[in-house]
C-alpha cells in the first residue's frame, strides 16, 4: 500500500510539473510564485496583516496582472534558498521570484527571465564618512564582513591594502560598524539597503563592485511561460509600472534598479 501511494504521488507530482504552465494560468488566471518571507525590502512577512509585503512581492503580482488581467490572482508560497528550486522542479511553485541570482550554473537546473534587480556587493557606511566607494578603503581602513562569504572574498580582491573584520552573521558585523569597530560593511546591496531602510543614520556609497543580478527562475521546457514573464517585465518597464514598484521600496536610491 504504501509503495503504491508512493508511486501514484509520484506520478502526479511528474505529471504537475511537466504541464503547460502558461496553458493552465490563461485557462485558470493564478500563477503560483515562490518567495522569500524573511528578506527586508524584498520579502517579509508583516506578522500585523499576515500578508508578504516587499519588492519581489509586488514585482510578482504587476506581472500577473500584466499577463493574465487585473483579476488574475497571485499566490505566494515560502522558500528558502535551499528550498525554491526542489520545489519548483517538483511543481508546487510556477516561478521563483526570491532575491536568486542568475548563475551559470543554475541554469543548468532552471531557466532565469531577464534581469528584474541589478543586485552586487556594495558598501554600507556612516552617512558623512570619508568613504565614497571602494577606491577610498586603503591601510587606515576596515571593512566588515561575514566569515567565511563570498563578501570577503571579493572585498580583498577589490581592495587588498584593506585591514578585513570578520564576523559571525550580518547582525554582528552591522553592530561592529555601529560600535566603530569598523569604517564600512560589505555584502550583497539588497542585504545593506534592508539595513539602511531601519537604520537611516546609515548608507550604500559607490555602487556596485561585483555584478549578481536577480532574475526570475522558472522551470525547463517552459519556455512559452518564460517568454510571457518577460513581455510582462518589458511592458512594465514600458508603461512605468516597474520604476513605480521600485520607487515604492527604494525611494531614496538607485542601487539595483534596471534601466
Amino acid at each position: 500500500m504504501g509503495l503504491l501511494l508512493f508511486t501514484l504521488t509520484a506520478c502526479k507530482n511528474s505529471s504537475v510539473s511537466n504541464e503547460d504552465i502558461l496553458e493552465r494560468t490563461e485557462k485558470s488566471p493564478e500563477i503560483i510564485w515562490g518567495v522569500k518571507y524573511d528578506t527586508r525590502l524584498f520579502g517579509m512577512m508583516n506578522v500585523s496583516t499576515g500578508e508578504v509585503e516587499g519588492f519581489d512581492i509586488d514585482i510578482a503580482k504587476e506581472i500577473t496582472k500584466q499577463m493574465l488581467g487585473e483579476d488574475a490572482k497571485a499566490t505566494f508560497v515560502e522558500v528558502t534558498s535551499k528550498t525554491r528550486i526542489p520545489l519548483l522542479k517538483n511543481g508546487n511553485i510556477d516561478a521563483i521570484i526570491a532575491t536568486m541570482t542568475i548563475t551559470e550554473e543554475r541554469k543548468e537546473q532552471v531557466d532565469f527571465s531577464d534581469v528584474y534587480f541589478d543586485a552586487g556587493q556594495s558598501l554600507l557606511v556612516k552617512k558623512g564618512s570619508k568613504i565614497n566607494g571602494v577606491a577610498d578603503l586603503n591601510s587606515n581602513t576596515t571593512v566588515l564582513a561575514v566569515k567565511g562569504s563570498t563578501s570577503a572574498i571579493n572585498i580583498r580582491e577589490h581592495a587588498p591594502d584593506a585591514k578585513i573584520l570578520e564576523l559571525e552573521n550580518y547582525a554582528e558585523a552591522f553592530t561592529a560598524l555601529q560600535s566603530g569597530q569598523g569604517d564600512a560593511m560589505t555584502t550583497d546591496n539588497a542585504i545593506l539597503l534592508g539595513m539602511a531602510d531601519e537604520n537611516p543614520n546609515y548608507t550604500l556609497v559607490g555602487g556596485n563592485f561585483t555584478n549578481e543580478p536577480y532574475g526570475i527562475a522558472i522551470n525547463k521546457e517552459q519556455e512559452a511561460f518564460l517568454t510571457a514573464v518577460n513581455q510582462a517585465l518589458e511592458e512594465m518597464h514600458k508603461n512605468g509600472t516597474y520604476d513605480k514598484v521600485y520607487n515604492k521600496w527604494f525611494p531614496d536610491s538607485t542601487d539595483g534598479k534596471v534601466q
